[in-house]
């Protein structure tokens, strides 16, 4: 249209000055008239200049862009404009990777693209989990006679007591307790008889005795001092005070006074809390990772800023059926008694997974059966490529195959890309059907000759 103006005006420049030639008009009079034309015709040819310089390599459909013409027109499908595309924007050579996709610099702002290199990296696995503290098991004891008889008097006499190794529990008094520390002092009066008898056997006979009756006394629980006091008084005492086998909290108390008891009556509970267990929920994906002996690191919420350290002991052989997770067993100190049984903590354990080729965990697009990454190109070009997998972090996946290091891979804005990259694969499919056009062949007339429809009545100009 700029082109034909142009001629226009030269055309009418040039009329008016052969006129003014039959008018009789002097040589500088058309000069003149001449010069008067030349701004014009050069203010009307600048834009086409200008609009010269921006090579338009075809027109597309803006909502259908698998339809081009060379020529500009109407849209036959939507019934909208053809736009323009320029060689600056469509490139050089489009790519011919399936799937393969170009977006200009100022969409890529739009839409946030970020790409970085695969790099290899020191890796460090991860577990974040949630414990239980319980009991030590193997810190449990339980108090118990091995003679019947009645409790007089209790010196621990509420739950949660601590006691330690050897404190007194309560005092006893036990006929047949009483009959074996008789027995005992005449086994001794009958060995200072018999020890200065000349016969050997006889004086050998004494000593078994007394050895057999001392023997009875610390297999029911004495005491050697309580046994040296036997000794020294020569009187058997009527009560018997017992003491308790190990330290620990009092977690049940059945020893009342006056009560009568037997080997089988349980009478104190008592827990050592100097070391505790936790049971923390390991994740099937995660038990690769997971080792006896393994150190592990606990913090609380009453324990701000705290840590403590401990390992796993123990790996049970079975998955829990309700929640699909294997609990994990680990000890950790507790001296000052800062973990309570029952209490919920939060676990960590580190694994190292040495050095490996990695991307960030963003960059890969992981469908279930395949997972694939977007390679930039630079230029705007995105090429897909299938990828395999190994270990992932919290920040990164490893890549055993499929990429090389530095090579560049999209990081952000990737789902949109591969939605970019789906479609067009499947409008190549369908251009490729029978009866399926992606271009105007040559020589054949666009399609506002096609459809013939007025771009007021498509409402889309004003668009434009």
């Amino acid at each position: 249209m700029k082109t034909t103006t142009n001629k226009i005006l030269i055309a009418l420049a040039a009329l008016a000055a052969a006129l003014l030639a039959l008018a009789g008009f002097s040589a500088t009079a058309r000069e003149k008239m001449v010069a008067w034309a030349k701004p014009a015709v050069a203010a009307a040819a600048a834009p086409a200049a200008a609009e010269g310089q921006r090579k338009i390599l075809y027109y597309e459909d803006p909502m259908h862009r698998w339809y081009r013409s060379d020529k500009p027109g109407i849209a036959p499908d939507c019934g909208m404009k053809l736009v323009p595309v320029y060689a600056e924007e469509a490139g050089s050579s489009p790519p011919a990777t399936p799937g393969a996709v170009q977006i200009s610099t100022a969409r890529q702002e739009l839409i946030g693209v970020r790409s970085e290199p695969a790099r290899y990296r020191t890796l460090d696995k991860m577990i974040r989990t949630v414990g239980r503290v319980t009991l030590d098991e193997e810190r449990i004891a339980n108090v118990h006679i091995k003679v019947s008889g009645w409790i007089q008097k209790v010196f621990v006499d509420y739950t949660f007591q601590h006691v330690m190794k050897g404190d007194p529990l309560f005092t006893l008094y036990s006929p047949e307790l009483l009959a074996s520390e008789q027995e005992y002092l005449l086994a001794l009066r009958a060995e200072r008889e018999l020890g200065s008898s000349s016969f050997t056997e006889v004086a050998a006979s004494g000593k078994n005795l007394i050895e057999a009756a001392r023997r009875r006394l610390e297999l029911w629980d004495l005491t050697e001092d309580q046994i040296h006091e036997l000794e020294k008084t020569g009187k058997p005492q009527r009560e018997i005070t017992l003491y308790s086998p190990a330290s620990g909290h009092v977690m049940e108390r059945k020893a009342f006074p006056s009560q009568y008891v037997t080997p089988d009556t349980e009478l104190y509970k008592l827990a050592d809390h100097s070391e505790v267990w936790v049971n923390a929920d390991i994740y099937e994906g995660e038990m690769p990772f997971v080792e006896v002996g393994q150190e592990a690191t606990l913090t609380a919420a009453s324990l701000p800023g705290q840590t403590l350290k401990g390992r796993v002991i123990f790996i049970p052989p079975h998955l829990m059926e309700e929640t699909r997770t294997l609990p994990v067993r680990m000890e950790f100190p507790n001296a000052e008694l800062k973990l309570k049984p029952e209490m919920f903590v939060n676990v960590e354990m580190h694994r190292p997974l040495g050095r490996q080729l990695t991307v960030p965990v963003d960059a890969v697009l992981d469908s279930g059966e395949r997972q694939r990454v977007f390679i930039d190109r630079g230029d705007g070009y995105f090429l897909p490529r299938e990828v395999k997998i190994g270990e992932r972090t919290e920040d990164y996946v490893t890549i055993t195959s499929g990429l090389r290091a530095g090579e560049k891979v999209v990081t952000r804005a990737n789902f949109l890309i591969d939605s970019e990259s789906n479609l067009r694969q499947s409008i190549a499919g369908m251009a490729e059907m029978p009866g399926m056009k992606r271009e105007a062949p040559a020589g054949q007339k666009p399609a506002t000759e096609q459809r013939a429809i007025p771009p007021a009545a498509t409402g889309h100009e004003h668009r434009r």
